[in-house]
């Protein structure tokens, strides 16, 4: 599977996205991931619905895109606090489905933060089209050593 993380068959990124360097374990199976972080600290995680992530209709699988929220929602809590954490809950609704091709982008915002617990709302997105919304609550864990946005 190495041949596919190749920088030949490298997609063109949109503007401000970097790729998460990703080249081990789950994250690696179901990637590649990419990431923008803006300077005020908000952030997006993406990916481009490629045939491995597709289901028997052409459609970015259901399980693709619980894993792409769980890592979009959580790191919320990476990006305020440089924790590690674990999911503890992840509630989604499916509003919309991603096809071979299209781009998908994820965000998290926290709502709420109680004894390690930090409860996020979060949404998945294709362009101007909702795919996905959800909560999740994530178990603040350790200090992250080095730079913020590096990690799951």
């Amino acid at each position: 599977m190495t041949d596919d993380l190749l920088e030949e068959t490298a997609i063109p990124l949109p503007e401000g996205y970097q790729p998460l360097n990703w080249f081990s374990g789950f994250a690696r199976q179901i990637g590649p991931l990419y990431e923008r972080i803006e300077e005020d600290g908000r952030y997006t995680r993406a990916f481009l619905v490629q045939e491995h992530h597709a289901n028997g209709m052409g459609n970015c699988h259901g399980g693709m895109l619980m894993a792409f929220a769980d890592m979009a929602f959580g790191h919320a809590v990476t990006m305020a606090y440089h924790r590690y954490w674990v999911t503890v809950r992840l509630l989604t609704d499916f509003v919309s489905a991603a096809r071979v091709g299209e781009w998908v982008e994820g965000t998290g915002t926290i709502i709420g933060d109680e004894d390690d617990f930090v409860t996020v709302q979060g949404r998945v997105w294709c362009g101007s089209r909702t795919i996905m919304t959800g909560t999740g609550v994530f178990k603040a864990l350790g200090a992250r050593p080095g730079k913020t946005g590096q990690g799951a």
